[in-house]
């Protein structure tokens, strides 16, 4: 039976393999032929927002529940 915790761990791993191919191997192969691959393989700029965006957000996050934290318990 699967459990919200092995979907997790699936989705995660297929995003990376996703973007490392976008991100790092796609300078070395050819084209896909899947237009939404192809399309941010050939983009030199907000390829890198997509792969940036999740650890900046879990940053805000944890960040914030640190400063609610102290705000709690001063």
């Amino acid at each position: 039976m699967l459990n919200i915790g092995h979907i997790i761990t699936t989705l995660t791993a297929a995003f990376f393999v996703v973007a490392s191919y976008v991100i790092l191997f796609n300078t070395f192969l050819p084209l896909s032929g899947v237009y939404a691959l192809d399309v941010f393989a050939q983009d030199t700029h907000y390829k890198y927002f997509a792969l940036f965006i999740i650890p900046m957000g879990a940053y805000f996050v944890i960040a914030n529940w640190v400063g609610w934290q102290y705000y709690q318990n001063s």
